[in-house]
């Protein structure tokens, strides 16, 4: 581990004395390159630097303990090493933290797609709550949604919505949310007060570029159509909308919510490209099926993760064990304490299976 480390502070010298030449700007690409490389770099290099401030602490007050006669001065040197030593055994953890292999689609944009499950319209008025719920998330790591498509039933909730999350770290946040998420709750319609339980799926996909997954446009089969519902006059009354099939996989994807068809053509292609990455990495992940199941769910649609169960005002995450009782700061956004502790249950699994396998 520590030759690594001794790689990682080399490395970046070179990067820092690459990004002050001057220069260097002429060529953004490269630019950014290197900008993206020292960020990565950094905490490690920060870590590291600290953990040998603490061992070379260590080594100057024995050797000052070998000398001093004081017991006062005694007593300070060896609370001082005994700090220093606290402080080693903790950046030996973030290290290996820092050190574990990086989801390379960690810093990517997400499209979430969420649809209503079983419980009819309780189910479509809680995707709604649950879109709004990350809406509101995404809103207080300054991030920005954008709604590609949306199927209302009509009083509120949505059968089915997909949009996207912008942001740097979207998806190393979010994508513990996918799977199943379950509501308990009595239901405005329901006159007898029973407690009805409702579900419905959230998939989090990484944003595909084109250098991530190569779509053959031969595949795909574009259809245009009128949209329908809200979106104003222009909407629609022009042939704005596109269903886009395509055809070696059947997957359909409709984007009306743009004036323009050709914006919604790319958002519909922005939503297939991910979904067939997606599909992708699952088919990577089956393969790795080990590893998979060492690891907190993070494709699964079928995974039950979560339920929101509104009479006891608490949320449980299934996963990890982990119930807090304030459902409704979670559904105003609070999410941060959930996908700390899912991002740390994932970290000490890992890091479980490699000093296993080490």
């Amino acid at each position: 581990m520590f030759d690594k480390l001794e790689d990682i502070l080399h490395r970046l010298e070179e990067v820092l004395l690459r990004l002050n030449e001057p220069g260097v700007t002429s060529d953004p690409a490269e630019f950014q390159r290197l900008m993206k490389e020292q960020a990565e770099l950094q905490p490690i290099a920060d870590a590291y630097i600290s953990y040998k401030k603490c061992q070379q602490t260590v080594q100057d007050s024995l050797e000052l303990l070998r000398e001093e006669s004081d017991e006062e001065m005694r007593q300070m040197l060896k609370e001082e090493m005994n700090e220093a030593k606290e402080e080693i055994l903790s950046l030996e953890q973030e290290l290996k933290i820092l050190l574990l292999p990086k989801d390379p689609n960690d810093g990517k944009n997400v499209i979430v797609e969420i649809r209503a499950g079983a419980g009819g319209d309780e189910a479509a008025l809680f995707a709604a709550e649950i879109y709004r719920m990350y809406q509101k998330f995404a809103d207080t790591q300054s991030w920005r949604t954008e709604l590609l498509s949306v199927n209302e039933n009509g009083l509120g909730g949505f059968k089915e919505a997909t949009f996207m999350i912008n942001g740097n770290g979207a998806y190393s946040r979010l994508k513990y949310e996918s799977g199943v998420h379950r509501v308990q709750r009595v239901p405005e319609t329901e006159s007898g007060g029973r407690i009805h339980t409702s579900t419905i799926t959230v998939a989090i996909m990484p944003e595909a570029e084109e250098v991530d997954f190569q779509l053959d446009l031969n595949d795909c089969r574009f259809d245009v159509f009128r949209a329908s519902g809200n979106g104003g006059q222009c909407v629609n009354t022009t042939d704005s909308a596109v269903r886009l099939t395509h055809i070696p996989t059947g997957i359909v994807i409709s984007c009306q919510d743009e004036k323009s068809q050709l914006k919604n053509k790319d958002k519909a292609l922005k939503v297939l490209r991910s979904r067939l990455y997606e599909m992708e990495l699952e088919k990577r992940h089956d393969e790795e099926a080990e590893a998979r199941r060492s690891q907190i769910g993070t494709g699964d649609r079928s995974e039950k993760i979560r339920t929101y169960n509104f009479p006891q005002g608490r949320v449980t995450d299934h996963r990890i064990k982990l119930t807090l009782h304030r459902i409704d700061s979670i559904l105003n956004g609070d999410l941060t304490e959930l996908i700390d502790s899912l991002t740390a249950a994932d970290q000490a699994a890992r890091l479980t299976r490699m000093n296993e396998a080490s």
